[in-house]
């Protein structure tokens, strides 16, 4: 009688500790888009990459000493409690829905203890810094990652999330860019060919074990999913058909240098020193030309400099940056948004630009800190359809970084793993 009670109470006890767990993970979903965002207006300069480059891709290979940093700042002079967790997902971003038990292997959560506060700046912030796997938060299987910060401990008071990737090679990627076979293209597209060697993998159906994924530039708006490969060689997939792949080349950014607040830059008209920074941008105007013209960017990164101090990342100031754009015959039937890593791409009030009937002219202005900045125009007509090439042209030409990622969801897994990864860029083939 004493073992059936003991059982039972084993049995229940069980029952509990998955009870928690799932409501941990239920709990972690209402709040939080499954993307790179920001949800504090005083939280400001995201980086988020791999620690071995800054601005590097942020993916990392499992079990290794590979690390992340993040860092961001907190306007103000008050220090807050900040915790964060990390959370597995699919090829497209969809919560795995798995116990934290089976992808983390300590804790589930942790405080941001780095943190340090300005100096000598007009503007004051905190500056926090984050760096993992460590030993309270590392993954224990490979896949995509969404890195959630949130305020005391509250899953209902989110302050930033970054998407991440933790690969455990297991396939080889060969890939290479060419013109698009659509002929009408050819001067403005980029094609992506490749090739997945998966030998000594089990896989039973190519067609639903293995799921590649490509983005220009690392970013999510750009993202083509390959679920059937157009040969199957042995252990070898080949993806080339005609109709995948095909990325509008676009243009180079456009850049801004804040690097000195004392001496006008390239792209600057005026500073002015007070009470804030304020810096006038020289007007840009549409650049949808016929011929390419090579600048040099950072494919849409940004980094924080300044020139005058010795540690930017707490004596470099921020600034209120206003931008002005003429097109002509400019109508109030399309939107205008600036968008950049800065801002993650996203469309929405804090990216659109304010447009003047008078003048016929858009005008948008917002705080960064100092430092260079990539930024390109996005139109948006009314139907909210958004075209990234009519203000900034579309080139073969352009220099992009392509990322190729490869899943693979092994018979009977109730998640998918992230076994390749690989960097093409359009000017190292």
């Amino acid at each position: 009688m004493m073992d059936k009670r003991q059982r039972m109470k084993s049995l229940l006890f069980s029952i509990s500790i998955v009870f928690c767990l799932s409501s941990f993970v239920q709990k972690s979903f209402g709040q939080f888009v499954y993307d790179n965002r920001v949800y504090k207006p005083s939280i400001k300069t995201v980086q988020f990459y791999n620690a071995t480059k800054e601005g590097a891709f942020p993916v990392i290979n499992l079990n290794s000493n590979d690390q992340l940093l993040l860092t961001f700042d907190e306007l103000g002079s008050n220090t807050r409690t900040y915790n964060y967790t990390i959370e597995h997902c699919d090829a497209q971003w969809n919560p795995s829905r798995i116990s934290p038990t089976e992808y983390l292997q300590s804790f589930t959560e942790d405080r941001i203890l780095d943190y340090r506060y300005s100096v000598s700046t007009i503007q004051k912030y905190v500056h926090y810094e984050l760096t993992f796997p460590n030993r309270n938060i590392a993954p224990k299987i490979s896949g995509n990652y969404l890195l959630k910060v949130y305020e005391n401990g509250d899953f209902n008071n989110p302050i930033l999330t970054r998407r991440f990737y933790v690969v455990n090679t297991r396939a080889n990627v060969l890939a290479q860019i060419v013109p698009s076979n659509d002929v009408s293209l050819r001067q403005t597209n980029q094609k992506i060919n490749f090739q997945v060697n998966f030998s000594g993998m089990v896989v039973q159906n190519p067609y639903s074990d293995i799921r590649v994924l490509l983005m220009q530039n690392a970013r999510s708006e750009t993202a083509q999913l390959n679920s059937r490969p157009t040969f199957i060689r042995g252990t070898s997939l080949e993806y080339s058909d005609i109709s995948i792949n095909d990325f509008p080349g676009g243009n180079e950014y456009r850049h801004v240098d804040t690097r000195s607040l004392r001496l006008n830059s390239e792209r600057i008209a005026r500073i002015f020193r007070d009470t804030a920074n304020t810096v006038l941008l020289l007007a840009d105007r549409s650049r949808d030309q016929e011929n390419y013209l090579f600048t040099y960017d950072n494919n849409g990164n940004f980094y924080v400099r300044n020139q005058e101090g010795s540690d930017p990342k707490i004596d470099a100031d921020y600034a209120q940056i206003y931008f002005n754009l003429g097109i002509p015959g400019a109508t109030a039937d399309n939107s205008v948004y600036v968008v950049g890593k800065f801002n993650d791409y996203v469309l929405d009030r804090r990216s659109k630009m304010d447009f003047d009937a008078v003048k016929g002219r858009y005008f948008f202005n917002t705080l960064l800190k100092q430092g260079i900045y990539d930024y390109q125009y996005v139109m948006v007509d009314r139907t909210g359809k958004a075209d990234y090439t009519t203000l900034e042209g579309n080139h073969f030409e352009t220099e992009n970084d392509y990322q190729i990622l490869v899943y693979y969801r092994p018979p009977g897994a109730r998640w998918e793993e992230l076994v390749g990864y690989r960097l093409l860029n359009t000017t190292k083939r």
